[in-house]
């Protein structure tokens, strides 16, 4: 059986990550590694601040057998995928599927984050992905005001309730991107809105499945290589 490892900087991903793991990878095995004060230091000193630590997760994550490693914070996504050379296995963030299909789905792209320090790495990638495929996009960044507030109170109700009311305030973009994987759920709020919605969390592990795969020397049951561009693929 292969062993995907996934560093969470909070326990409610955990959950998460395991439902899409039996839903659609029943084949993977999957190490969680949580550490709320990364997200909590890059919060206030910036994500390159949180490096060494990040390194120390991956190199525990590989060293209890993770073949590939994902990395569910966007706030220190891009510090984790930067230490994959170091730690010998693929280290993936898991809003770079979501962010190739939100570019592809137009120039006109809304960045909504609860933690402000999420947004400049999303566009980040954003417009990387842009520059990828040779598109220009115009990326607007949106912190949803007082939403944060109740994740930390534990009201994920109430989280996803202002995430989703943030989405149905978006006009004119051609995406919408939820920056954050504890944002997926509003998405479920909002099926049919006129702007789509991109989150990261189904085609993240999709991505990163197909990586442990390719890492090593077979094909596990159950671990399917992600094919779905469109928001129903990756909410």
């Amino acid at each position: 059986m292969v062993t995907l490892g996934l560093l969470h900087t909070s326990s409610v991903h955990v959950p998460v990550f395991d439902g899409l793991r039996d839903a659609h990878h029943p084949g993977l095995a999957l190490q969680h590694h949580v550490d709320e004060s990364l997200l909590e230091r890059a919060g206030r000193e910036g994500p390159e601040a949180v490096a060494p630590a990040v390194r120390d997760a991956l190199v525990k994550a590989v060293g209890e057998g993770s073949q590939a490693v994902l990395c569910t914070c966007s706030t220190i996504g891009a510090v984790a995928e930067a230490l994959g050379p170091r730690v010998g296995v693929p280290v993936l963030r898991v809003d770079r599927p979501m962010a190739a299909a939100a570019v592809a789905a137009g120039s006109r792209v809304v960045v909504l984050a609860t933690v402000e320090s999420t947004l400049a790495p999303t566009v980040a990638l954003v417009e990387e992905e842009a520059r990828t495929v040779g598109r220009e996009v115009v990326v607007r960044p949106v912190v949803v005001d007082g939403a944060w507030a109740r994740f930390l109170a534990g009201d994920a109700q109430g989280y996803a309730r202002a995430v989703a009311a943030a989405i149905r305030g978006v006009r004119d973009a051609d995406a919408v991107v939820l920056a954050q994987a504890s944002m997926a759920a509003a998405s479920e709020l909002v099926p049919d809105g006129p702007v789509p919605v991109f989150a990261s969390p189904r085609v993240g592990l999709a991505a990163a499945a197909a990586a442990v795969v390719a890492d090593g020397s077979g094909e596990a049951p159950g671990v399917t290589v992600p094919n779905a561009v469109g928001p129903a693929g990756v909410r």
